[in-house]
C-alpha cells in the first residue's frame, strides 16, 4: 500500500508538479485576475448592502443573515484589491505565494458562499450553482494545482453532501460527485498542457538574448532585433528592467514621452509601439514573451537570458562583467546603475 501511495506521489510530481519560480509568471496573470475578482467581489456586496438599507431599514434585524453575507463579499473584495497593488512588484522568488494570495481569498470566499447559500439561506439550488460556478471561473481563468482545485472542491462540496441527498436525491449526489470527477480529471489535463509549455518555452531561453549592462541590446539566435519603431526597443528595455511586473498605460507614456505626457495624446503612439513589438516577435515565432492583460504590460523573465537577471540572481561572472552602466542609452536607467553598483560593491 505504501509503495503505491510513493508510486502515485512521484507520477503526480512528474506530470503535474511545477516549480514556484517557474510558476512566477502564471502568478502575476492570478494577481491580475484576482484584482478583477476583488473589484466584482466589493461592487456586489457593496450594491446589495446599499440595497438592503435602502428598502430594509426599518426591520434589518430580519436581514442580519444577508448583512452578513453580503458584509464579507465587500470586505474580500476589497482586500482582494488592495493586496493585488500590494503584492505588484514583489521579487521572483515569492512571486508564487504572495501573489495568489487575492485569488484564494477569492476562491475560498466562493466556496463558503455557496455553503452559506445553501444552509443559512436555505437554497439548495442557489448553492450548488454557486459552487459550480466558482470551480468552473477557477479552472477556466486561473492557473491552480490540481489538488489545490480537488481540495477547494471538496471543501465545498462535502459539507452540502447529506442536504444535495436530502434535496435532490441519489441521481443529484451522484451527479455532482461525477462532476467534481469531471473537473478534477480536467485540472489534471491544463497543469500537463501549462508543463509542457513551460517546457517549450524554457528552450527558448536559449535563442532569446537581454544585454543590459553597457547599451541595451535584444537579440535571437544571436542577431539583433530591429523593430520598426525607434521607441519599441525602449519600451522592451523598460518592461525588462521592470523584471517581470506588470506596468500600466499611465507609467510607460511617462517613461517613454515624459512625466508630463498627457495620456490622451500619447496614447495611440503607445498602441502603435505595442503592436510593432508584438509585430516582430511574432514574426520571428517568440512565444509567451510579450505579455498583454487588462491594459497591463509585461514580459516574462524565465525565457529570456539576461545579465541583469543574473546579476540579481547573485551570478559572480554577471556581477564581474558589470563596468558601472546599464541601459546607459536611457536617462531612467540611471538610478538602476546607481544601485546595481551598491550592489556590486556590497
Amino acid at each position: 500500500m505504501i509503495r503505491v501511495i510513493k508510486k502515485l506521489i512521484d507520477t503526480y510530481r512528474t506530470r503535474y508538479s511545477i516549480s514556484p519560480i517557474d510558476l512566477a509568471d502564471f502568478s502575476e496573470t492570478n494577481r491580475l485576475h484576482g484584482k478583477v475578482a476583488g473589484i466584482v467581489l466589493f461592487i456586489f456586496g457593496i450594491g446589495d448592502l446599499v440595497g438592503i438599507f435602502a428598502l430594509h431599514f426599518n426591520n434589518l434585524r430580519d436581514y442580519i443573515s444577508h448583512l452578513i453575507y453580503y458584509g464579507i463579499f465587500s470586505i474580500v473584495g476589497i482586500l482582494a484589491f488592495l493586496i493585488s497593488i500590494k503584492v505588484k512588484s514583489v521579487m521572483r522568488q515569492k512571486a508564487y505565494i504572495h501573489k495568489n494570495i487575492p485569488f484564494y481569498m477569492c476562491l475560498f470566499w466562493g466556496i463558503g458562499a455557496a455553503v452559506y447559500n445553501f444552509y443559512i439561506f436555505n437554497h439548495p439550488f442557489n448553492g450548488v450553482l454557486t459552487l459550480f460556478l466558482t470551480v468552473s471561473v477557477v479552472l477556466s481563468m486561473f492557473y491552480i494545482p490540481p489538488l489545490v482545485f480537488l481540495t477547494a472542491f471538496l471543501l465545498g462540496l462535502c459539507p452540502m453532501s447529506p442536504g444535495i441527498y436530502e434535496e435532490f436525491g441519489v441521481s443529484g449526489l451522484a451527479d455532482a460527485i461525477l462532476i467534481l470527477v469531471i473537473m478534477f480529471y480536467f485540472s489534471l489535463y491544463k497543469r500537463r498542457v501549462e508543463k509542457q509549455y513551460l517546457t517549450l518555452l524554457k528552450k527558448q531561453k536559449k535563442s532569446l538574448v537581454a544585454k543590459t549592462f553597457g547599451n541595451f541590446t535584444l537579440l535571437y539566435d544571436n542577431k539583433v532585433i530591429k523593430f520598426s519603431r525607434t521607441k519599441s526597443t525602449e519600451l522592451v528595455a523598460y518592461l525588462i528592467y521592470k523584471n517581470g511586473s506588470s506596468v500600466q498605460t499611465k507609467e510607460l507614456i511617462s517613461v517613454l514621452y515624459g512625466d508630463y505626457a498627457d495620456s490622451a495624446q500619447y496614447g495611440a503612439s503607445l498602441r502603435l509601439l505595442i503592436s510593432d513589438v508584438k509585430h516582430s516577435l511574432a514574426e520571428l515565432e517568440v512565444q509567451n514573451f510579450f505579455v498583454t492583460e487588462y491594459n497591463n504590460f509585461r514580459i516574462n523573465p524565465e525565457i529570456i537570458k539576461c545579465d541583469y537577471y543574473d546579476f540579481l540572481a547573485g551570478d559572480r561572472q554577471a556581477v564581474k562583467d558589470f563596468t558601472g552602466e546599464f541601459m546607459s542609452q536611457y536617462s531612467w536607467a540611471e538610478d538602476v546603475s546607481a544601485f546595481l553598483e551598491r550592489k556590486a560593491l556590497g
